[in-house]
């Protein structure tokens, strides 16, 4: 069966599956709704954290990012699963007890304060609709090649489908899609893993084939590797640093506690039915999580090594264009690979000297999905990566929506603006500011600014200098008040995006980068990306600062900090 056939059977089949989970499971109240009544299993519960956190930028566009930026790219790596870790062990537990349907009604009883809880929705959604304009990047990539449409045709069926199993299913729908979601993208991403392992090493453990030899010699893959791109004139790719060691370590921790501070993926831990479970539940979506981020290096090093030696078979030897592989054809025609004859030579002569490469453009997002295709693996796994690719974008989309809705109408409506209204009115008012923040992520994923990863890396960026440091003090310190939250928040976000927009330009809006230079003028070398870690030391320094100077949170506050923190019953033995 030729490939075109089989992707649209097997994607065909997989949405199918969402769509009749979401309608199985759909939610009839706002607890369903919310926190999908609340009685989600552990592992159950771990499967879709996984799902809902391996967005598009863990599937398709981290692997290319290493692949092209090699130990640079470790910062995903470390700084991602860090944060995971962090998250687990200092903010889920604490959250799940408190027991809430949302990060921002949190923050507003914690520090008592409608102001407070309308910043943090400002920030939840700041942060949340930059996120999902990466996964809506994902899915019009992996749409674009595989389907063979338009990049805006495959966001449009992307949106159909998330707003049939989001808008239907809430929270309970949601959560029953992702775990389907996550047995797809598992095996879509380590099936050609394996394969591609074992074809180079011999060895079908990609973890391992990772530091092995190339079959039939003595050399080993990454220093066969590091041969073939410093022939070519780039920088080796076991030990290219991302711009700086003190940029390197701002990005892991931008990224690590911009993790930690993600509402969507928060919001996961109030589907379990207790403090015990959330713990359980973030052990189990590790291990899932493990699985995939153990196997990117391996999956971003071969693809580099395959595409090097596609085009330059052996030193000085290059493919000859008109006889070009139906893998390069393919992502031609959708925009993500350029090719320029710049010698009029006729042949693709790829190297680190703008005047000389003819590959003018090879997107980093594309690395993952043309991996089995320039390995020539047969066509049903190929089209699995399709599904895979198009799983991981859909089930992060779908859990940010919802974080997005949620906040509309649990945090603003119903919490502020109309507190009368009866729970199937909000039930309502969810599912249309659902609606309606899928038509705007839709519409904004038609400009992407830059590559899904990159996207993403700035939603961590925010939610690290805003939802993470008020988190951290509503949590872990009973002196912090409400005018401290509130400064914090606005000044660490605010530092940010203003950092952001000074050397980047404003994210959604095209032609805006005249606003700053780029890298001269960085503060201390850190790129706009990594700056995160900066704004929530602003957010630290000023909630502290400004706590001390104002009054103390009133008795209730301190004994709500309290019975968050200390463990039910801990005082039993001693009578205390």
């Amino acid at each position: 069966m030729d490939l075109q056939t089989l992707s649209y059977l097997v994607v065909g089949a997989t949405f199918a599956l969402y769509l009749g989970i979401a309608f199985w499971a759909r939610a009839g109240s706002t607890k369903d709704f919310y926190v999908a009544g609340g009685g989600v299993h552990p592992v159950a519960n771990g499967m879709a954290t996984a799902a809902d956190w391996m967005s598009a930028a863990s599937f398709i566009s981290m692997a290319g990012m290493i692949s092209f930026m090699g130990y640079g790219g470790s910062v995903f790596l470390m700084g991602w699963t860090g944060g995971y870790v962090i998250l687990a062990m200092l903010l889920a537990p604490y959250l799940r007890k408190y027991g809430k349907f949302t990060v921002p009604e949190f923050i507003g009883d914690r520090f008592y304060s409608k102001t407070a809880r309308v910043v943090a929705v400002i920030c939840l959604i700041l942060c949340s609709v930059t996120y999902v304009i990466g996964q809506m990047k994902g899915v019009g990539v992996a749409f674009s090649r595989f389907l063979e449409v338009e990049y805006a045709t495959g966001l449009l069926i992307g949106m159909v489908i998330v707003f049939f199993y989001a808008v239907l299913g809430g929270m309970k729908g949601i959560t029953y899609t992702q775990i389907a979601q996550y047995c797809v993208l598992i095996l879509a991403y380590t099936i050609p893993a394996i394969f591609i392992s074992f074809q180079l090493t011999g060895n079908p453990i990609p973890q391992l084939g990772l530091g092995s030899t190339i079959a039939g010699t003595e050399t080993y893959m990454l220093d066969r590797l590091d041969m073939v791109v410093t022939d070519l004139g780039f920088k080796q790719y076991t030990t290219d640093v991302r711009l700086s060691t003190l940029n390197m370590f701002a990005y892991t921790m931008s990224l690590m506690i911009g993790t930690a501070g993600l509402p969507h993926v928060i919001i996961r831990f109030f589907t379990v039915p207790k403090v015990k479970d959330a713990r359980s539940s973030a052990g189990w979506a590790l291990v899932f999580i493990a699985i995939l981020y153990t196997t990117a290096p391996a999956v971003g090093a071969m693809a580099r090594l395959n595409l090097m030696t596609t085009i330059e078979p052996s030193p000085g030897e290059y493919l000859v264009y008109d006889e070009r592989p139906q893998w390069f054809k393919n992502w031609e025609k959708t925009g993500l690979l350029q090719y320029e004859d710049k010698n009029g030579n006729g042949l693709v002569e790829y190297s680190a000297d703008p005047a000389t490469n003819d590959m003018v453009k090879i997107d980093n997002d594309i690395m993952v999905l043309a991996n089995p295709e320039i390995a020539q693996l047969p066509n049903w796994v190929i089209a699995l990566v399709a599904a895979g690719g198009l799983a991981a974008a859909l089930s992060t989309a779908a859990g940010l929506l919802l974080a997005i809705s949620s906040a509309i109408s649990h945090d603003l409506l119903k919490g502020m603006i109309a507190p009368q209204i009866s729970e199937k009115q909000e039930l309502m008012a969810s599912r249309v500011a659902m609606a309606l923040a899928i038509v705007g992520a839709g519409y904004l994923g038609l400009n992407p600014p830059g590559f899904a990863a990159g996207t993403v890396a700035l939603a961590f960026g925010l939610a690290a200098s805003s939802i993470f440091p008020a988190l951290m003090m509503g949590i872990f310190s009973d002196r912090v008040n409400k005018e401290g939250a509130i400064a914090g928040m606005v000044c660490g976000i605010g530092v940010t995006l203003f950092y952001v927009f000074q050397h980047k330009g404003i994210m959604f809006i095209p032609g805006t980068e005249f606003l700053g230079s780029m890298e001269p003028n960085w503060f201390m070398g850190i790129e706009p990306n990594a700056f995160g870690v900066v704004g929530a030391i602003v957010n630290f320094a000023v909630a502290l600062a400004v706590s001390r100077v104002t009054a103390a949170p009133p008795a209730s506050v301190r004994e709500l900090v309290d019975h968050i923190r200390i463990p039910v019953g801990s005082g039993d033995a001693t009578g205390h």
